[in-house]
Parts: C-alpha cells; sequence; structure tokens
C-alpha cells in the first residue's frame, strides 16, 4: 500500500511516516502543495494524506486540482482547525475524509483503513498509454496480441512513467520512484533502464515513445498508430 503525505511540519510528517511503515505502508513525503500536488497527479498513490496549510499551494486547491484532473486517488486532509466550515469545506473541494490535529496514531491507521476498504472494488489492475498496456499484477507489459515480462526496475520505472502518461518526469523524481530516498542510484541508472524499457517497447512492436527532455527527464507520449503485428 503506498501513501504520500503532504505536510509543511518536518517533524509531524517524519513521525506519520514512521508510524506508517511500522504498520507496512509505503511512504513518500513532500513539504508543500505544489510537490503534493505534482506527486499525487501520478496516480501511483493508494491513498494522499493532505494538510490544509502548506506553503505555495494549500490543501484545498490541491484536492481541488487532483479531481479536476480526474485523478480520484483518496484523500484523507488533515489541519489544525476544527471548525465544521472547515471541514465542510474540504470535503466539498474534493476530500474523502477529515481529522483534526491533534490524533492518536490508531486514529489515523482506521481511518486509512476505511478509505482503503472503500475503494477496494476500483483498484485499476492495468495502465494504458496508446497501445501500451501495463498488467500490475503480473508485471508484464503488452502491445496487442504480443506480451514480455519485465524485471522489477523495469516495471517500476514503466509504472511511474505510464502513470504520468504525458507529464515530464525529473530523473531525480524517477530515482526516488524506482530506487528509494536512500538509493545511490545515479543518473546513468535511470538512462540504462530507459534503454532496456525502449527495447522491449520496441519488441512488442509499440509505437508509444519514451522521450528525454534535457537536462531535466522523461516522458511517455502515444506514438502514431498502433502495434505492430509483424
Amino acid at each position: 500500500m503506498q501513501v504520500l503525505i503532504a505536510e509543511d511540519d518536518v517533524r509531524l510528517a517524519r513521525a506519520l511516516t514512521q508510524i506508517l511503515k511500522d504498520n507496512g505502508y509505503d511512504v513518500d513525503t513532500v513539504h508543500d502543495g505544489r510537490d503534493g500536488l505534482s506527486y499525487a497527479q501520478s496516480g501511483q498513490y493508494d491513498v494522499v494524506i493532505l494538510d490544509l496549510m502548506l506553503p505555495h499551494m494549500n490543501g484545498y486547491d490541491v484536492v481541488r486540482e487532483l479531481r479536476r484532473a480526474q485523478v480520484s486517488t483518496p484523500v484523507l486532509m488533515l489541519t489544525a482547525r476544527g471548525d465544521v466550515r472547515d471541514k465542510i469545506a474540504g470535503l466539498d473541494a474534493g476530500a474523502d475524509d477529515y481529522m483534526t490535529k491533534p490524533f492518536a496514531p490508531a486514529e489515523l491507521l482506521a481511518h486509512l483503513r476505511a478509505l482503503t476498504r472503500r475503494v477496494g472494488t476500483v483498484v485499476f489492475e492495468t495502465i494504458e498509454v496508446g497501445d501500451l498496456t501495463l498488467n500490475l499484477e503480473d508485471r508484464s507489459l503488452s502491445c496487442g496480441q504480443h506480451s514480455i515480462n519485465l524485471s522489477f526496475k523495469e516495471f517500476e520505472l514503466a509504472r511511474v512513467l505510464m502513470s504520468g502518461k504525458g507529464r515530464i518526469i525529473e530523473k531525480d523524481t524517477l530515482i526516488s520512484k524506482v530506487w528509494g530516498t536512500d538509493s545511490s542510484a545515479m543518473d546513468n541508472n535511470v538512462e540504462a533502464y530507459v534503454s532496456f524499457l525502449r527495447k522491449k517497447m520496441r519488441f512488442l512492436g509499440s509505437t508509444v515513445v519514451i522521450e528525454a527532455v534535457r537536462k531535466v527527464g522523461y516522458r511517455m507520449r502515444e506514438g502514431e498508430g498502433s502495434c505492430s503485428t509483424d
């Protein structure tokens, strides 16, 4: 289960991260609204824990933009405000649940369990970009009738790029998502695995393109036509 925490209080964010990791969750943490929106738009998270008062972009605006972009990831909004009007505003903006600080760890975990149960019937098993389909169950990539298995790193790279279809994903973000925040991986590791993934896409006859954006990162976009049947 992957959770994104968007919380500007660094100490609280660390505490939440530790609680969730101790309970088997995979966690990414950001500290401002713009980063929260960017990460959440990838669609790879099962739940977003979103503070209301964030720098650069508040929680209301973040969740509005997510819903406008048709990102359906459940959002649990956190705030020090207990006013009913604030809760209503958060829910009306598109949040799925609301918690007022301070709260007990057990309460947080109960809210997360409730949210994941609520969306259990709409968890996607595949991601599609153009003629490519990534199966999240068996880590296979397919185009038309052709299919090929991916290594773990190839699969994670494909998942991040395909979830962010059409968006530029920075190399640092790819390293964090695919290798982990504590990894010693570098740009050349990303370049190598992009090359591996491109070769497998060509083998499948896909027209989808992984486009390099110089000095920034990569994006995956649809190509012209459909799978080659040769």
